[in-house]
């Protein structure tokens, strides 16, 4: 059995845990910045970074008392290495470096994505490779087919928008407090799905990449009429949404014979999401999992898996290892037409 202890600082989160090779949590901790944060209405990434500064010794203490470890008797140190805000990459990832160098034990530089990837694993013992997933969070919105640790091969990307940064938009325009997803799915919990008609970008197209900001653009001219209320808009944005995930996903379905179907990230814990991709699954006679809701969201418990699962794979790496803003989970797919930097 390895221990590895993990390190997350990619946007704003802050968070340590210890994870074993065998599924266990010995220990874990979270602290957002969401207070800070929202009266810009979205993420700064300097008082993101400087917070992690300050936050993250404590929470690597915390998690160590915690299971009554010390530090030296881990088998690694994992740390986020990106993709995402660099400043607070470099927090965590330095973080990371300096405990490694200390203890003499091997550094997991851990792609962010990835630990979403590997997360259904963590508490699914049966889901096997490969499987498609649908990895939806505040920077991505993505299809791929996950073969193995580290072998990925991407079907599909959002040429402008993520899904979760569309969520945070149509909260802002309708006035509700950061972060959107939940407070979206909150409102919409009142609201007609049907009341409002929003455009379902790409859906009925064969390629199944997904696109997001037309459908920002028209919640935004709904809200400016003034003809209907918060609730049914936040609905029928919501649905749109999740419209729009079942068609593109039922298209991978084409192209990929993944025995199973894993959603994960961020938007992963909406409930409405859920439901509707457990039925498509289910429809074409699919294995589905998805990871509870923390595990969703931007936390050390699945960097920690990651890493375990790379460390039992021999994918250690150097104190060289850089923070990265950008990095694909599958380097050789080919660029989309019209896709931005988040393809």
């Amino acid at each position: 059995m390895a221990l590895i202890l993990a390190l997350e600082s990619s946007c704003d989160d802050s968070a340590a845990a210890l994870v074993t090779s065998d599924r266990q949590i010995l220990a874990q901790a979270v602290v957002g910045q969401n207070e800070a944060h929202r009266p810009f209405g979205g993420v700064v990434p300097e008082i993101a970074a400087r917070a992690h500064v300050e936050i993250l010794p404590t929470l690597i203490r915390q998690v160590l008392n915690e299971a009554d470890v010390a530090v030296g008797e881990v088998d690694a140190i994992a740390a986020t290495a990106g993709p995402g805000l660099i400043g607070g990459l470099m927090v965590g990832l330095m973080a990371g470096k300096g405990l490694a160098l200390a203890t003499g034990k091997p550094l997991i530089a851990v792609n962010h994505l990835e630990g979403h990837a590997l997360s259904p694993r963590l508490v699914d013992t049966d889901l096997d490779f490969p499987y498609l997933l649908l990895l939806a969070s505040g920077g991505h919105c993505q299809l791929l087919e996950v073969r193995g640790v580290g072998d990925y091969r991407r079907l599909a990307t959002t040429l402008d928008d993520a899904a979760g940064e569309a969520f945070d938009k149509a909260a802002k325009l309708l006035g509700l407090p950061y972060p959107g997803g939940p407070a979206i799915e909150e409102l919409a919990a009142d609201g007609d799905s049907t009341a409002v008609a929003l455009p379902r970008p790409l859906v009925g197209t064969d390629e199944p990449h997904f696109s997001f900001a037309g459908l920002k653009g028209a919640v935004q001219r709904v809200v400016a009429a003034g003809d209907h209320g918060a609730a049914d808009i936040a609905a029928s944005f919501q649905q749109a949404v999740v419209d729009c995930f079942v068609d593109r996903t039922r298209r991978a379905f084409v192209v990929s014979d993944a025995p199973s179907l894993v959603v994960a990230g961020g938007v992963a814990a909406n409930g409405s999401v859920r439901v509707a991709l457990q039925q498509l699954a289910e429809g074409e006679g699919r294995r589905f999992s998805v990871p509870p809701a923390w595990l969703c969201t931007d936390n050390a418990a699945m960097i920690g898996w990651a890493g375990a699962e790379r460390f039992a794979a021999g994918l250690v790496d150097g104190l060289d290892a850089p923070a990265r803003a950008r990095w694909p989970l599958d380097p050789e797919a080919e660029k989309v037409r019209g896709a931005g930097v988040k393809a």
